[in-house]
């Protein structure tokens, strides 16, 4: 199975929980509905990477996003991840009312950062950028949120079981687009307006 570090811990997540449309912007952006209810799909162990690579097939697309590690069923730890998507599939499958797995639970299709503990009580707190060459593409804090992590969490737990170091990636803000080999990327997560975590990737 694949493996994130959870700091001087290896973790087998058995699954990501991902949460769909959950930044209004980013519902606008690509011309979709606001949900009456939320939206989560599953992407499994396979998908998970410590790089970022290209699928090169498709029309890929980055998706930056606020993740938290669970245990017994709370929030222990956060990190940042890229729900990489293949645009053009997922509109194909959209349009024909079929699931979205070969778009957004491809294998590599989730690259995450390194996790650290935090503190559930202080997410309010949180906000995170995502910059590609040097460029900021992304930025956003909880508060822009529809589902809030708490929310979420119990959404989620209405439907599925949770191993522990199980992930919720809680969804992506406005900025979405594509990417190519080469391009450099810089997710960061704040605290307080400090950085506390920082992850780089170069796109292989």
């Amino acid at each position: 199975m694949k493996s994130v570090e959870l700091e001087s811990k290896t973790i087998y997540p058995s699954k990501i929980i991902c949460v769909g449309r959950n930044y209004v912007e980013h519902i606008r952006e690509l011309g979709n509905e606001i949900p009456e209810n939320i939206v989560l799909f599953i992407k499994p162990n396979s998908s998970i990477s410590s790089e970022l690579i290209h699928p090169k097939r498709g029309e890929p697309h980055f998706e930056g996003e606020l993740c938290f590690m669970i245990f017994e069923n709370k929030i222990e730890a956060i990190g940042f991840g890229l729900d990489l998507t293949l645009r053009d599939i997922q509109n194909s499958l959209k349009a024909k009312s079929l699931p979205w797995e070969k778009a957004k639970a491809f294998t590599n299709s989730a690259p995450l950062s390194n996790f650290i503990y935090f503190d559930e009580k202080e997410i309010k707190n949180l906000e995170y950028r995502l910059y590609i060459d040097d460029k900021l593409r992304q930025s956003a804090d909880i508060d822009l949120m529809i589902y809030k992590p708490e929310t979420i969490l119990n959404e989620t737990l209405k439907y599925f079981e949770l191993e522990d170091g199980d992930i919720i990636m809680s969804g992506t803000p406005k900025g979405v687009g594509t990417f190519k080999v080469g391009d450099r990327f810089k997710a960061q997560i704040l605290h307080n307006s400090k950085t506390i975590l920082e992850q780089n990737w170069i796109c292989k």
